[in-house]
């Protein structure tokens, strides 16, 4: 049986080239994406997680369009996958909503391309999400990743998608599509 599992997208704090901590922009085909994937693997909520206000109005223009306007005439899938998302200012805020819902702490997952020494494989992942009795929050980074205050927040590491490769600059919507069907697959 499928667990409590949530995902954020994190557009801050992220990495910029230069490794500083940045803001990154909101990308309407993410939303719809991961929205989409999410609601295929029976994942509970998807919060998409950006401090600036001016990205803050782009998650909620697609929200209202597509889950309280025209466009749930339109396509009703779409508006099923877009009601799992839940805009948040800051990953504490996503922690404390998880935390006031089922009166436990999230057990957080760290996601990226690169390859970290103490990372787990997907096997172990899926082993974890299956028999843990909390919930499970997997993060997402954009622009050039997740800076290291995440993954000390983080209980996991989870490998690379394509840790040997010598391109792995998968786009974040593939990524995840990827990784949550490692974790789960066929768990719905």
């Amino acid at each position: 049986m499928l667990s409590d599992v949530r995902i954020a997208l994190i557009h801050y704090p992220v990495l910029g080239k230069d490794g500083k901590i940045i803001s990154s922009a909101v990308t309407n085909l993410d939303i719809h994406d991961i929205a989409r994937t999410a609601r295929s693997y029976g994942i509970k909520k998807y919060y998409v997680v950006t401090n600036l206000p001016a990205q803050q109005e782009v998650v909620k223009a697609v929200l209202k369009y597509w889950v309280d306007g025209i466009g749930k005439e339109q396509n009703i899938s779409r508006t099923e996958a877009l009601q799992l998302v839940e805009l948040k200012s800051y990953i504490e805020d996503v922690i404390e909503t998880i935390e006031a819902e089922t009166n436990k702490k999230p057990l957080m997952f760290f996601t990226s391309a690169k390859k970290r020494n103490n990372s787990i494989s997907y096997e172990e992942g899926r082993e974890i999400v299956r028999s843990t009795d909390r919930p499970v929050l997997v993060l997402f980074g954009t622009s050039w990743g997740m800076p290291q205050e995440l993954l000390d927040m983080c209980d996991y590491v989870l490998e690379p998608v394509r840790a040997r490769s010598d391109y792995n600059h998968l786009s974040v919507r593939a990524a995840a599509a990827i990784i949550i069907d490692r974790l789960i697959g066929e768990e719905v």
